[in-house]
Protein backbone atom coordinates (compact mmCIF):
# COMPACT_ATOMS: atom_id res chain seq x y z
CA UNK A 1 0.00 0.00 0.00
CA UNK A 2 1.31 3.47 -0.87
CA UNK A 3 0.12 6.54 1.04
CA UNK A 4 0.95 10.08 -0.09
CA UNK A 5 0.51 12.88 2.42
CA UNK A 6 2.65 15.94 3.18
CA UNK A 7 1.70 15.86 6.86
CA UNK A 8 4.19 14.05 9.13
CA UNK A 9 1.46 13.63 11.76
CA UNK A 10 -0.82 12.01 9.19
CA UNK A 11 1.96 9.62 8.09
CA UNK A 12 2.50 8.59 11.71
CA UNK A 13 -1.25 8.14 12.20
CA UNK A 14 -1.50 5.99 9.05
CA UNK A 15 1.48 3.87 10.11
CA UNK A 16 -0.18 3.24 13.48
CA UNK A 17 -3.57 2.40 12.00
CA UNK A 18 -2.18 0.09 9.32
CA UNK A 19 0.44 -1.58 11.53
CA UNK A 20 0.84 -5.15 10.36
CA UNK A 21 -2.02 -4.98 7.84
CA UNK A 22 0.13 -4.78 4.73
CA UNK A 23 3.49 -3.47 3.54
CA UNK A 24 3.24 0.29 3.66
CA UNK A 25 5.14 3.00 1.79
CA UNK A 26 4.60 6.49 3.21
CA UNK A 27 5.76 9.45 1.12
CA UNK A 28 5.32 13.20 1.37
CA UNK A 29 4.52 13.79 -2.29
CA UNK A 30 4.56 12.20 -5.74
CA UNK A 31 8.04 13.58 -6.46
CA UNK A 32 9.39 11.62 -3.49
CA UNK A 33 7.65 8.49 -4.77
CA UNK A 34 9.19 8.98 -8.23
CA UNK A 35 12.65 9.40 -6.65
CA UNK A 36 12.14 6.20 -4.67
CA UNK A 37 11.09 4.21 -7.69
CA UNK A 38 14.02 5.41 -9.76
CA UNK A 39 16.60 5.48 -6.91
CA UNK A 40 17.38 1.83 -6.47
CA UNK A 41 16.57 -1.51 -8.07
CA UNK A 42 16.74 -3.02 -4.56
CA UNK A 43 13.80 -0.98 -3.27
CA UNK A 44 11.65 -3.21 -1.12
CA UNK A 45 14.23 -5.99 -0.92
CA UNK A 46 14.81 -5.63 2.81
CA UNK A 47 14.26 -9.20 4.06
CA UNK A 48 12.73 -8.43 7.47
CA UNK A 49 10.64 -5.48 6.49
CA UNK A 50 7.71 -4.38 4.44
CA UNK A 51 8.03 -1.68 1.83
CA UNK A 52 10.53 0.99 2.89
CA UNK A 53 9.88 4.69 2.70
CA UNK A 54 12.72 7.10 2.05
CA UNK A 55 15.49 7.11 -0.45
CA UNK A 56 18.62 5.07 -0.85
CA UNK A 57 22.14 6.26 -1.32
CA UNK A 58 24.61 4.96 -3.86
CA UNK A 59 26.06 2.64 -1.22
CA UNK A 60 23.19 0.70 0.39
CA UNK A 61 25.36 -0.13 3.43
CA UNK A 62 25.61 3.58 4.28
CA UNK A 63 21.84 4.04 4.40
CA UNK A 64 20.22 4.31 7.80
CA UNK A 65 17.34 1.84 7.88
CA UNK A 66 14.55 2.29 10.39
CA UNK A 67 12.62 -0.95 10.74
CA UNK A 68 9.27 0.00 12.26
CA UNK A 69 8.06 -3.58 12.55
CA UNK A 70 11.06 -4.56 14.70
CA UNK A 71 11.66 -1.08 16.20
CA UNK A 72 15.33 -1.05 15.22
CA UNK A 73 17.76 1.18 13.37
CA UNK A 74 20.50 -0.36 11.24
CA UNK A 75 23.48 0.83 9.23
CA UNK A 76 26.52 -0.98 7.83
CA UNK A 77 25.47 -4.29 9.37
CA UNK A 78 25.13 -2.82 12.87
CA UNK A 79 21.75 -2.61 14.57
CA UNK A 80 20.28 -1.04 17.71
CA UNK A 81 16.92 -1.46 19.35
CA UNK A 82 14.70 1.58 19.76
CA UNK A 83 12.02 2.23 22.33
CA UNK A 84 8.63 3.28 20.97
CA UNK A 85 9.34 6.89 21.85
CA UNK A 86 12.81 6.82 20.24
CA UNK A 87 11.39 5.18 17.13
CA UNK A 88 8.55 7.70 16.85
CA UNK A 89 10.92 10.65 17.32
CA UNK A 90 13.37 9.35 14.71
CA UNK A 91 10.54 8.53 12.29
CA UNK A 92 9.12 12.03 12.75
CA UNK A 93 12.48 13.74 12.21
CA UNK A 94 13.20 11.66 9.09
CA UNK A 95 9.91 12.56 7.40
CA UNK A 96 11.33 16.01 6.64
CA UNK A 97 15.03 15.88 7.56
CA UNK A 98 15.92 19.50 6.84
CA UNK A 99 12.88 20.92 8.61
CA UNK A 100 13.20 22.43 12.07
CA UNK A 101 10.62 20.79 14.34
CA UNK A 102 9.25 22.72 17.30
CA UNK A 103 9.07 21.19 20.75
CA UNK A 104 5.26 21.22 20.56
CA UNK A 105 5.23 19.44 17.18
CA UNK A 106 7.66 16.79 18.39
CA UNK A 107 5.76 16.32 21.64
CA UNK A 108 2.50 15.89 19.76
CA UNK A 109 4.03 13.46 17.22
CA UNK A 110 5.74 11.29 19.83
CA UNK A 111 3.46 11.44 22.88
CA UNK A 112 0.31 12.17 20.84
CA UNK A 113 -1.06 14.84 23.12
CA UNK A 114 -2.21 18.27 22.09
CA UNK A 115 -1.45 21.56 23.76
CA UNK A 116 1.57 20.39 25.68
CA UNK A 117 5.07 21.62 25.11
CA UNK A 118 7.14 19.75 27.65
CA UNK A 119 10.62 20.68 26.52
CA UNK A 120 12.26 18.50 29.15
CA UNK A 121 10.53 15.37 27.77
CA UNK A 122 11.71 16.12 24.25
CA UNK A 123 15.22 17.07 25.35
CA UNK A 124 15.63 13.87 27.36
CA UNK A 125 14.42 11.72 24.49
CA UNK A 126 16.68 13.54 22.01
CA UNK A 127 19.64 12.94 24.31
CA UNK A 128 18.97 9.18 24.47
CA UNK A 129 18.42 8.95 20.71
CA UNK A 130 21.60 10.93 19.98
CA UNK A 131 23.57 8.49 22.12
CA UNK A 132 22.13 5.48 20.28
CA UNK A 133 22.76 7.01 16.85
CA UNK A 134 26.34 7.81 17.89
CA UNK A 135 26.87 4.22 19.14
CA UNK A 136 25.53 2.96 15.84
CA UNK A 137 28.00 5.17 13.97
CA UNK A 138 25.45 6.71 11.63
CA UNK A 139 26.84 10.21 11.21
CA UNK A 140 23.24 11.39 11.60
CA UNK A 141 22.90 14.23 14.09
CA UNK A 142 19.96 15.81 15.84
CA UNK A 143 20.80 19.48 16.04
CA UNK A 144 19.24 22.21 18.13
CA UNK A 145 17.62 25.01 16.17
CA UNK A 146 17.78 27.91 18.56
CA UNK A 147 14.37 29.27 19.46
CA UNK A 148 12.57 26.52 17.53
CA UNK A 149 13.43 22.95 18.46
CA UNK A 150 15.38 20.27 16.61
CA UNK A 151 16.38 19.20 13.11
CA UNK A 152 17.90 16.00 11.74
CA UNK A 153 21.11 16.73 9.87
CA UNK A 154 22.91 14.48 7.47
CA UNK A 155 23.20 14.28 3.73
CA UNK A 156 21.86 10.74 3.55
CA UNK A 157 18.13 10.12 3.62
CA UNK A 158 17.10 7.40 6.14
CA UNK A 159 14.72 4.71 4.98
CA UNK A 160 11.75 3.71 7.11
CA UNK A 161 10.64 0.13 6.58
CA UNK A 162 7.69 -1.76 7.92
CA UNK A 163 4.68 0.00 9.30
Amino acid sequence: MIAVTPSPAERIRLAERLDGVAPLLLVADLDELRRLISASPRLGSEPSAGAPAGTTTANEDDTLLIDSARSTARIRGREIGLTRLEHDLLACLTTEPIRAWSYAELHHAVWRDEGRERKADVQSLVKRLRRKLHELGTGVAIDVVRGVGFRLTDHQQPKVSGS
